[in-house]
């Protein structure tokens, strides 16, 4: 009988330990883009330095959750001045301010492999909600989590008044995330 009851309570930790899984994304997998018009062009940068915990519960979308910063001093746009520009005083001031922080506050299973998240994104010293749409699929060893939302630059006060730069920028996340 106590082999039984052993034998039960593996299988029973080893299904729960399945359906949560505490998950690190992998830098080297992921992308963290953004698009900007800027003189009526799209300007397209990156961030790397991807860090943080990722937990995923398909069976209870509940008890799923995320906090990951990138680092703002990897900034790339293909433009190395530009680049060094961005990372100054004027507007993500990387010196101050060296990560952006992406914390899950509630995250809701809509269907399939698609989600919702309401999150706190902050950058720039500001914190500011957000809610945008995901999807998460299985690949070996973890998840690959893909998304993206809008927000609007001076809400975060980067940059200033411009006429030729849009407020609008577009970021679209593919996140790999493994134990």
């Amino acid at each position: 009988m106590k082999k039984i009851i052993l034998a039960f309570c593996a299988l029973l930790f080893t299904q729960i330990n399945l359906s949560a899984q505490v998950l690190k994304p992998v830098d080297a997998e992921s992308k963290v883009a953004f698009v900007i018009k800027n003189m009526g062009m799209d300007v397209n940068g990156t961030l790397k330095g991807l860090k943080g915990t990722i937990q995923i519960d398909p069976s209870n979308a509940g008890k799923s959750n995320f906090d990951v910063t990138v680092d703002v001093n990897t900034i790339n746009t293909g433009i190395e001045k530009r680049d060094h520009h961005l990372k100054g005083s004027d507007f993500f001031d990387a010196a101050k301010y060296p990560e952006i922080r992406l914390q899950s506050k509630r995250i809701l299973h809509k269907s399939g492999d698609t989600y919702y998240a309401e999150a706190v994104l902050t950058m720039h010293g500001i914190s500011k909600e957000i809610k945008f749409d995901f999807i998460a699929k299985p690949v070996a060893g973890g998840y690959q989590f893909t998304g993206g939302f809008s927000l609007i630059r001076q809400d975060y006060k980067i940059g200033g008044n411009s006429m030729t730069m849009s407020d609008k920028v577009n970021v679209v996340l593919s996140v790999t995330a493994k134990k």
